[in-house]
């Protein structure tokens, strides 16, 4: 009861998490962007690059082939699917691929493979953007898994959640000094960090009820991390 009241009263304030900020919608299919599945070359009709696992071109005619949509985004950037990742290597597979589609080495190409790169290019850095950070990293995840957190809704967050998230959007409100926002920052950043911890430890367990509710705290700090950056704008 006081969880729903909770919930109406962030959203009158304007403190409710409408999910990760500055990001598109997640989604599990998002190499859908490829308009063609066949397995065969458009170009040449050999067999195309989905036919060859890591391939992005076709091994005869070497024509750029179009994203393969049942790749998901760590499989694209070489990563395990979980959600402790090597993000050293992870911007390293995402600068190879980026060499590989960039737009800027196919303007001398047909406009097929200008369009492929295209859409290569734009999936390569969703894909790195989404695993790079914990929070997205780990709601991506959660979709592989068939389980998507429902934006609007307080989830049934604990009395104790929903006061520390008020109070701190209250000092923010309130603050007038640089002191102060670090201070809030400060606060924050640990938040998260435990958090995160949480979650990845959730995941280890495969106990994706646990990291379900530790990524919709994290979104709630998230929005508290936009908000202090808006506040820092002259």
């Amino acid at each position: 009861m006081w969880g729903r009241r909770a919930g109406a009263l962030l959203r009158v304030r304007g403190l409710w998490p409408a999910g990760v900020l500055g990001r598109r919608p997640l989604s599990c299919s998002a190499a859908s962007l490829a308009g063609n599945s066949s397995p065969q070359c458009w170009n040449c009709g050999g067999p195309g690059s989905h036919m060859r696992g890591d391939g992005f071109f076709c091994p005869q005619c070497r024509a750029l082939q179009p994203p393969d949509p049942t790749r998901d985004y760590f499989s694209l950037l070489d990563c395990n699917r979980a959600f402790r990742v090597d993000t050293a290597k992870l911007q390293t597979r995402y600068q190879e691929l980026q060499r590989l589609v960039h737009p800027d080495f196919f303007s001398q190409r047909s406009q097929t493979e200008k369009d492929f790169s295209e859409k290569h290019s734009t999936l390569v850095n969703d894909a790195y953007k989404t695993l790079l950070a914990p929070l997205s990293r780990g709601l991506y995840l959660l979709k592989l898994h068939g389980v998507e957190i429902p934006e609007g809704t307080d989830y049934e967050m604990d009395r104790q959640f929903l006061m520390e998230i008020m109070e701190i959007n209250e000092k923010l409100a309130e603050a007038q000094s640089e002191a102060a926002m670090k201070e809030i920052e400060s606060i924050v950043r640990a938040k998260q960090k435990e958090l995160t911890d949480n979650v990845s430890r959730a995941f280890e367990q495969d106990d994706l009820e646990k990291a379900k509710e530790m990524l919709t705290k994290m979104r709630y700090f998230s929005n508290v991390e936009e908000k202090i950056k808006l506040k820092k704008i002259p």
